[in-house]
């Protein structure tokens, strides 16, 4: 059951970062109305399959699809 909810919070992920592009790995929660550890494991769901690239802009990590997605 977690995998599944970890599964649909990539799925959700994806989908914002398709809308809006660059996101503040820190204002992904607020923006999904998630838990903060659920998202991250999202994200690092993305991260294993090669489909969100991460830029350090001062001290905020920002997260965004990679080019083929």
């Amino acid at each position: 059951m977690h995998q599944k909810a970890i599964g649909d919070t990539a799925g959700a992920v994806w989908k914002v970062l398709g809308q809006k592009g660059r996101v503040a790995l820190t204002t992904l929660p607020k923006l999904l109305d998630q838990d903060g550890a659920l998202v991250q494991q999202g994200v690092g769901w993305l991260a294993r399959e090669h489909k969100v690239a991460f830029e350090k802009d001062g001290r905020a990590l920002y997260v965004k699809l990679t080019a083929h997605e």
